[in-house]
Parts: C-alpha cells; structure tokens; sequence
C-alpha cells in the first residue's frame, strides 16, 4: 500500500481501484465514465482532469484526506481543508457535536477522530474513562502523553482492559473493527498505528469463533468494584462532509443492554 501514498496519479489511482476490488468496467459506470478511460488513466496514456480526479475519487468511496492526496499526484491544489475544530469556520460543527454529546447524557459518549484520540465527550463518557484512574495520567504513563485515546486506554493491559469482564467476547471484535478502518482509509501510517495497538490485545488470528449464534448487538460488560454495567456503542458520523477533520470525526454514544446498568448512570448524574 505505499504506493497508495508516495505514487504518481495513475499508480495511486490503480491502487485504489484494487484496494476497493472493483473491476475497471464496474468503476466506469459507478462514474459515468467509459471503461477505456480508466485504462488509459491506470496505465498514464491519459491525464484527468480535475473534475475527473473527483469523480472517480467519489465513486471509489476515498477518504477526503486521500481525496487530496490523489489530486495533488495529478498535478491539481487540494479541495478539502483541514480545519480545527477551535477554527470559527467548524463553529457550527462544534456546537453540533457539543449537543448531541449532551443530550446522550446521563449515558457516556465521545467524539473521536480516525486515530480514536478523543476530541470531546460528556460527563457520562469522562467518568467512564476514569474507572482505570485519570485518563491523561495513563496516557503518560504509557508514554503517549497530549493525546486521550480511547483504543489505547481499552486494549491495554493496564487500561480499562482489567474491568471488562467479557473480554474474551469483546476484544477480538473491537480490534477487527479498529483493523477494518484503518485498512479503509487507505493511510499506511495510520494502519501501521492501530495495528500497534490492537497488537496489545494478544489475540490469536483465529479469536473469532465462525458459525457460532450472534446476538443483535454486542455488550461491552465492565465491572465496577462489583457493579456490572452492560453497554452497546453506536456510531454516527457525518452525512455530507466537505472538510477533513469533519470527515474523519465520528460520535461513539454508548447505551445499556439492562435496566440496572441505566439506573446506575441516572444515579450517578444526579450525584453530581
């Protein structure tokens, strides 16, 4: 996958095309382009517009970050901007992410970009984060310090690891779903950093059982000093984004499979 980041155009766009595993043929009439087309863009006998460049990049589905990237290997400025969410530009985005968070309440939820570094949560969400001990001070601890993140502070030994009780159920699915993204995003740094951390959950390539009866959602069973919470995520992102940060955020809202595990975090609101 190098080359997914270091070609020129007609590598980079080649290499997409296989990563997706679409034909030629399927790819041209995804972009109401001919077939012979994108065998002369693959091969350099011709050269995309930049109209072409973003056809194609929407209908092989690439990440904005990447979107850029292809752009600029044909010869053309980058479309999307990258921008903090502190940037007045992102307020609207910022506001948005700050209510949604807060109506989750009394129940844990976070805002986490591609890496999974948390960029915001609620209350709900802090407190959980906290059962191991202060979130930043483990991050130190691990020698990560400046950045919360949530993949990290789950699959390691000394992270919220030690209170899941149903790891063995758990783990292997969050770390194929954490594989599964970064495989997506087409980023070989960013690959090569979650399989660092998924690495720390020692699992066998053969950790998930095939064949065996699934349930509708899968719980993430964590034990505090005795009470046992039941939580299931979903996850949002944004439908139409047009800048890369926005793009790559997403919202993990976390609720209960029980009444017990609800009562606990209503209680625990009230409290405070």
């Amino acid at each position: 996958m190098e080359s997914m980041e270091t070609g020129g155009f007609n590598a980079l766009f080649r290499d997409w095309r296989q990563f997706r595993r679409i034909s030629q043929l399927d790819l041209a009439l995804a972009a109401n382009v001919s077939q012979r087309h994108v065998s002369w863009l693959e091969t350099g006998r011709s050269r995309p517009s930049r109209d072409m460049v973003l056809r194609l990049a929407e209908a092989l589905d690439i990440p904005l970050r990447e979107r850029n990237a292809l752009l600029q290997s044909a010869g053309f400025a980058a479309v999307y901007s990258e921008s903090s969410l502190g940037d007045p530009v992102m307020a609207p985005v910022e506001h948005a992410l700050r209510q949604v968070l807060s109506h989750h309440e009394p129940l844990p939820a976070f805002v986490v970009d591609r890496e999974w570094n948390v960029r915001m949560d609620n209350s709900a969400g802090r407190m959980l984060l906290s059962v191991a001990g202060d979130p930043d001070e483990q991050m130190a601890e691990l020698g990560e310090a400046g950045e919360v993140n949530l993949a990290l502070l789950t699959l390691h030994p000394q992270g919220l690891r030690r209170y899941i009780t149903n790891w063995s159920e758990a783990a292997p699915h969050f770390v194929r779903r954490l594989r599964q993204e970064a495989a997506a995003s087409g980023d070989h740094r960013l690959q090569e950093k979650i399989l660092a951390i998924t690495e720390l959950a020692d699992l066998a390539d053969d950790a998930i059982p095939l064949g065996e009866s699934l349930l509708p959602v899968l719980p993430l069973e964590v034990d505090l000093n005795g009470i046992v919470l039941s939580l299931f995520s979903v996850i949002s992102t944004f439908g139409t984004p047009q800048d890369v940060t926005t793009d790559e955020l997403r919202v993990e809202a976390f609720y209960p499979t029980d009444a017990a595990t609800e009562q606990f975090f209503t209680e625990m609101a009230a409290a405070h």
